[in-house]
């Protein structure tokens, strides 16, 4: 397969704020890519230059072999766009919205615009200003889908939708995929792009710190777990255990935190052993985990 998205130090200066610096990718014709990171990290700046909405400090990004900036529309009529906040003209409704759009694109299959309409339950006939958060996120999400692009943009798409909508989400992401286009999905939720990828980006700081295939991101998997004990817990109970990455005392008395990566068999077959009367589990955020697994080899590098 040849590349669509060539990107070669791509990097956009904002003098005092963070953008992004160095970012080099490529991304195959029908891939589906995902771009991971914690908010703020430099997706959506990315995402514009991509867009021809910023111009970049250095290095290049090409669509389909055009420049990003200076053929901008080029490389537009390959895409379909959802930016991170979807917003239109709030007197007009779902239906003229997409009508307009469609006709800026030269027209759109009229019966692949309904199936979608269908499937994500909106009603065309209300009001933007109308529409709940999520129902805005739909016609977003319509107006990028509709005319079938060969590379899909899609900024935090999920963000707004119920459980159903996100299942019928990744569904329209497979068949995008089966169809042979391509799909770049930006996201701060690991299980969505998990849910949907082949490969991933994964940016934080404005640097892209790794590139890998999807099955590979297992070291980010991690859930915090919370052991309450009738007694005085000792950290060394749990320091050994095969996948625990850390253990300190909790916020309570006879409480123990820990950082576990992978099943917790282990860790809960020894806390019967030690009389534990609760335990809570919770995924950290992206950004907890970023600043858990990044920080301390960024801190070796530097001191090295």
């Amino acid at each position: 397969m040849s590349d669509l998205i060539e990107v070669s130090k791509l990097t956009k200066n904002y003098g005092r704020q963070r953008g992004i610096l160095d970012v080099t990718l490529t991304i195959q014709k029908g891939e589906v890519f995902g771009f991971l990171g914690p908010n703020g990290a430099g997706k959506t700046t990315t995402i514009r230059i991509f867009m021809g909405l910023l111009r970049p400090t250095a290095g290049s990004a090409h669509i389909g072999g055009f420049d990003c900036w200076q053929q901008s529309t080029e490389a537009k009529r390959l895409i379909g766009y959802l930016p991170g906040e979807f917003t239109f003209d709030p007197g007009l409704t779902g239906a003229q919205i997409l009508s307009y759009l469609g006709h800026l694109r030269g027209g759109v299959d009229q019966n692949y615009l309904k199936q979608l309409v269908e499937r994500l339950d909106v009603d065309p006939s209300k009001r933007f200003r109308a529409y709940s958060r999520g129902n805005k996120q739909k016609i977003g999400l319509i107006q990028a889908f509709m005319h079938q692009p060969e590379l899909l943009i899609l900024d935090e798409p999920t963000s707004g939708l119920d459980p159903l909508n996100q299942q019928e989400f990744y569904k329209m992401i497979a068949e995008t995929h089966q169809a042979g286009r391509t799909v770049f999905l930006s996201s701060h939720i690991l299980p969505e792009v998990e849910h949907t990828c082949q490969r991933v980006g994964i940016i934080r700081e404005g640097e892209l710190v790794q590139i890998s295939e999807v099955a590979q991101l297992n070291h980010l998997k991690q859930q915090n777990v919370t052991i309450g004990f009738a007694q005085t817990p000792a950290t060394e109970w749990f320091s050994a255990v095969s996948g625990v990455l850390s253990v300190t005392a909790g916020s309570k008395d006879n409480e123990l935190v820990l950082s576990v990566q992978g099943d917790l068999q282990q860790v809960i077959a020894l806390a019967a052993q030690h009389a534990a009367i609760h335990i809570t589990t919770h995924e950290p955020n992206l950004e907890e985990v970023f600043l858990r697994y990044y920080q301390p080899a960024q801190a070796a590098t530097a001191n090295a």
